[in-house]
C-alpha cells in the first residue's frame, strides 16, 4: 500500500488549518477528499478557459497561463493572447504555431484567452486505411462516436499525403474573431508525419465551445502546423475518448467583465472556422 510522504508548503498548510476549523474536519480528511475530487474531476473531463462567445466578440486578453493548462490535460488546443497563433497541446507540451509558420514550445508563463485540454486515455483506437480528404476523415470519426451528446477528445497519428492549415495573426485588443479569420496565412505540408488533436463538441454548447469538430495539426518534428483546413493520407491511427464532464473557467479580466455576450455566436463561428481567405505565404 502506498504511504504518502510529502511536505505541504507553510502558506498552504495555514489555509488547510483554517478550512479544517471552519468545516469541522480533520486535515487528513480534507486532503483525502481533495485527492478523490481531483481524480474524479479529471477523469473523462474537458477543462476549458473562457467561452467561444467571448472569443467571437474579441475578448482575447490573457486569462490563464499555459502552466495551469498542463495541470488539467496533456492534449488540447486553443490560441494565445490577442490571437497570436494556434495552440497545439500534445503529450503534455504546449506549442505555438505563429502566422509566419514558425513553431515553438512555450513557457508556462505564456498566456491564453481560450483553450481546451483533456487527460487523454483513448477508449477507441482504429486504423483508417484510406483518408481521401477532410470529409472522409470526419465521416470516419462520426462512425466511431456513439452519440452526438457527449464531448470527445481526438488524436490522429500517421503519415499524411497532404495537409493544409492556417494560423491566426496577432491582433489589436478587441478584434472580433471573424475579422481575425479574414487575414490568416495558410500553410501546405506534403508527405509528412504528424498529429491531429482536438475535440468534438455537441451543438447545445454553442455559446460555450465550438460545436462539431475542431482540430489542430503539428508535424512530428514540431516545425509546422496550425488549424486544420484539409488533409488526406492512409493508414492513420484514430483515437477517441469520450468526455462526460466539462469544467469551464471564466476569465477575470476587465474585457470579459465588460463584454456583451448576449449575441448568438453560431454564425460567426461557422464563418471563422470555414473562412477561405486569399492565401498569404
Amino acid at each position: 500500500m502506498l504511504q504518502p510522504n510529502f511536505t505541504i508548503p507553510p502558506d498552504l498548510f495555514q489555509v488547510l488549518e483554517l478550512h479544517a476549523q471552519h468545516s469541522c474536519q480533520e486535515p487528513e480528511q480534507i486532503i483525502q477528499n481533495a485527492i478523490i475530487d481531483y481524480i474524479e474531476n479529471t477523469r473523462d473531463a474537458l477543462y476549458q478557459i473562457s467561452t467561444s462567445a467571448a472569443l467571437v466578440e474579441g475578448v482575447a486578453d490573457g486569462a490563464a497561463d499555459c502552466g495551469s493548462l498542463k495541470k488539467y490535460g496533456n492534449l488540447g488546443l486553443g490560441t494565445f493572447e490577442h490571437l497570436d497563433g494556434e495552440m497545439v497541446v500534445v503529450d503534455g507540451h504546449v506549442f505555438q504555431v505563429r502566422s509566419d509558420g514558425s513553431v515553438n514550445e512555450v513557457s508556462d508563463e505564456v498566456q491564453t484567452p481560450f483553450a481546451t485540454v483533456a487527460r487523454f486515455s483513448p477508449d477507441i483506437q482504429v486504423l483508417l486505411k484510406e483518408c481521401t480528404g477532410l470529409d472522409s476523415l470526419l465521416a470516419a470519426l462520426d462512425r466511431l462516436r456513439p452519440t452526438d451528446n457527449y464531448f470527445f477528445s481526438i488524436r490522429i497519428e500517421g503519415r499524411f499525403n497532404h495537409v493544409r492549415t492556417r494560423a491566426l495573426c496577432r491582433m489589436k485588443p478587441g478584434t472580433k474573431l471573424i475579422n481575425a479569420a479574414a487575414v490568416q496565412p495558410e500553410f501546405e505540408f506534403h508527405d509528412v508525419r504528424g498529429s491531429l488533436v482536438g475535440f468534438w463538441s455537441p451543438s447545445y454548447v454553442k455559446t460555450l465551445s465550438i460545436p462539431g469538430y475542431h482540430l489542430h495539426f503539428i508535424t512530428e518534428d514540431r516545425t509546422g502546423g496550425g488549424h486544420l483546413l484539409e488533409c488526406d493520407g492512409s493508414n492513420l491511427t484514430l483515437e477517441l475518448q469520450r468526455a462526460t464532464k466539462f469544467r469551464l473557467v471564466l476569465p477575470e479580466t476587465k474585457a470579459f467583465l465588460d463584454a456583451d455576450l448576449r449575441r448568438d455566436p453560431t454564425a460567426d463561428l461557422e464563418k471563422a472556422e470555414t473562412f477561405q481567405p486569399e492565401r498569404v505565404k
